[in-house]
Formats: structure tokens, C-alpha cells, sequence
């Protein structure tokens, strides 16, 4: 279950949106109430009672003041968490990616519906939003079953990589769907993003057969890589439906959405290929049930390090999940990557950062 992908349930939302409301309904009238009733509003002394002293500013300030670097952390153990949950993914051998898809979203649902009856949003969300609800809830799921394919049919730290393209994509179709300026700067992260998935595929009319690896081995990693590539458009184009919506749709809503279409999508697909079954090694049954723990840990603390933090860094910092990818394929699967896609991903992520880093700045004006 993982928003390892804009596409999940836990997106990444641009630097300079704010994610709540800035204080609750009432917050102003409490100082007032409270010197009314001859109690100290926050920031005033119980002594003095009319302003702040030397003593109670230090104590209310280290009580709001959050730990530095408490979310980057977050982000740093969401990265974690999900690489590991990608990892299973790969591990698992005799259940299709559909599959996977299919017990993820049941996984999900189980925790979902708790949090929409508990906050009495409904199922079914504002009458004018549901087109959007639907498209986000098919693309989304659309996205999280190519990924899956994409980790099983090509290497780790390639598909991990192609996936941080998204992005791109995103400031692409902001452009053309939310009138969204595309800068000089957008078009350099795309030239990036594009020389880093070349060198990734490395095909043949440009780098020759020995160098692309021609076989059956390059076709289902050139599928792979397409799968993949597919995903981080499906994905970029979820984050612009979710960014049309705004705030006027309930998060757990969305969430609902992506998580029953989800579902029916994969049973369909499931049906059409003939590929339901049980797994058949009891270890495969425990990797499931590891990628729907690790996923929705990993969306726990991203979560978590959204709301303290802000987007850029958290975007930033969620570029370790290359690193991971590249560390547990070479010891779990014994696979070095090769110089083109160490090159490919440090173009990738050149792209990715830049583009975190001045919509960070944008934001910050």
C-alpha cells in the first residue's frame, strides 16, 4: 500500500499550499475570554498577568518550538519504509502485480472506513466533485498497478528512479489543465528528466545492441521501464486532479475513492487475464502482508512530516528512496547497477530537486 507515488494515498502536495487551515474557529476570541475571566491569555504571565516574563516565554517557547529536523526524519523513515515495501514487492514470486494491487487496496480499505465514519464525511463526497473523485480514483489505481509491474519486470533502482520523473509531468499538465506558467526552468528539469530515462533504457538505436543488452531480458525491461514511465504520468495527472479539487473534498475521501476503484479495477483485470489465485508459498503470503504494513507506515510518516515541515524539504529528502532502492538491489539481488543508470538517476534527481527547490523558493516569497 504505497503512496510511494503521487498516485497513492499520500501525495506529496506542492511547497506553499497549506494542508489546514491556519487556526481553528475561535482561536481569536480565546485571549479575550480568558482576561475576561481573570485568567493569563497564552503569552501572558500568571504573575504579572499583563504581559510575558523572563520566565514563562522561555517554557511556552520550548513547548511550541518542534524538534529540529523532526520531520526530515519522518521523511528519511517514510523513504525507508517504503523502499522496503518495494523490496517485497519484488521478492514476491508467484503473484502478478494485479494481485498485489488488489490485496494492497483491501489492506487499505480496512483502515479507510474506520476514518470515514469516525469523521461522517460520507462515501460519496460533494456532488460537483465526484467526476473528479472518479478520474482520480482510476488513474491513481491505474498508476499503483503499473508500478508494481514496473518493480517486478525491471530492476529496483531503475523503476524507483523513472518514478521520480512525475514531477515533470505534473508541471506539464498544470500548465495545459490549471493555466499554470511553464518556465524556461520547467523545460531544463524536462530535458534532465528525459536524459535520464535514455540512459536508463539505453536503447538500441542509440547505444547499440551490446550496450542495451538485447534479448528477452532487455524486453521485459523495456516494458518495465514503460510501465514505469506510464505510472509517473498517471501520477502527475492524480496530483493535478487533486490540486483542481483543493480543499473542497475531504483527504480521507479521496482516499476512499483510489482505494474501492482500486480494488474493482484489479478484479476486473484480474478476471480478463486469468490470474486470481491464492499465493502458493506461505512466504509470498507473508510479503503481502509486510508490503501493506510497511506502505501504510510509510504513509504514517510522511503524513506526519508534511504537517511539520515544509513540501520542498520534504520533497528533497524524499529523494533517499533512490538511495535505498540502489543499496538493497545490489544485496538482496546481487545486481550492480551500471554507470548509465547511476547517470540516468542523478539526472533524474537533478530534475526532481531543482524543481522542489525553486517551487520551495516560489513559495517562500
Amino acid at each position: 500500500m504505497r503512496p510511494l507515488d503521487s498516485a497513492g494515498a499520500a501525495e506529496v502536495p506542492e511547497p506553499g499550499l497549506r494542508l489546514a487551515d491556519d487556526a481553528p474557529q475561535g482561536a481569536i476570541e480565546e485571549p479575550a475570554a480568558a482576561e475576561a475571566g481573570g485568567t493569563p491569555g497564552p503569552g501572558r504571565c500568571w504573575l504579572f498577568g499583563s504581559s510575558p516574563c523572563g520566565l514563562c516565554a522561555p517554557q511556552e517557547a520550548k513547548k511550541k518550538a518542534p524538534c529540529p529536523g523532526l520531520g526530515l526524519f519522518y521523511t528519511l523513515l517514510s523513504a525507508f519504509l517504503f523502499s522496503v515495501a518495494s523490496l517485497f514487492v519484488k521478492k514476491v514470486q508467484d503473484v502478478h502485480a494485479v494481485e498485489i494491487s488488489a490485496f494492497r487496496c483491501v489492506f487499505q480499505m480496512l483502515v479507510i472506513i474506520p476514518c470515514l465514519i469516525y469523521r461522517k464525511t460520507g462515501f460519496i463526497g460533494p456532488k460537483g466533485q465526484r467526476i473528479f473523485l472518479f478520474l482520480r480514483g482510476v488513474l491513481g489505481s491505474t498508476a499503483m498497478i503499473l508500478l508494481y509491474y514496473a518493480f517486478q519486470a525491471t530492476s529496483l533502482a531503475d523503476a524507483t528512479v523513472i518514478t521520480f520523473s512525475s514531477p515533470v509531468f505534473t508541471s506539464i499538465f498544470a500548465c495545459i489543465f490549471l493555466k499554470e506558467k511553464y518556465s524556461p526552468w520547467d523545460a531544463l528539469f524536462t530535458v534532465f528528466t528525459i536524459t535520464g530515462v535514455i540512459l536508463i533504457v539505453r536503447p538500441p538505436f542509440l547505444f547499440g545492441a551490446s550496450a542495451a543488452g538485447r534479448g528477452d531480458s532487455y524486453s521485459l525491461h523495456l516494458k518495465g521501464t514503460i510501465a514505469a514511465v506510464t505510472h509517473a504520468v498517471f501520477a502527475a495527472l492524480t496530483l493535478v486532479i487533486l490540486r483542481k479539487m483543493g480543499k473542497s473534498v475531504d483527504y480521507f475521501l479521496s482516499i476512499w475513492y483510489y482505494v474501492i476503484l482500486g480494488l474493482l479495477e484489479s478484479i476486473i483485470v484480474l478476471f480478463i487475464i486469468g490470474e486470481w489465485s491464492l499465493p502458493y508459498c506461505g512466504l509470498d503470503r507473508l510479503f503481502l502482508i509486510l508490503i501493506g504494513l510497511f506502505g501504510l507506515g510509510g504513509q504514517v510518516f510522511l503524513t506526519k512530516a508534511i504537517q511539520i515541515e515544509k513540501a520542498g524539504p520534504v520533497a528533497i529528502m524524499k529523494t533517499m528512496d533512490v538511495v535505498f532502492a540502489f543499496i538493497f538491489q545490489i544485496i538482496f539481488f546481487n545486481d550492480v547497477p551500471t554507470w548509465w543508470t547511476v547517470g540516468g538517476a542523478l539526472c533524474v534527481i537533478a530534475s526532481s530537486t531543482g524543481a522542489a527547490v525553486r517551487k520551495w523558493c516560489q513559495g517562500s516569497k
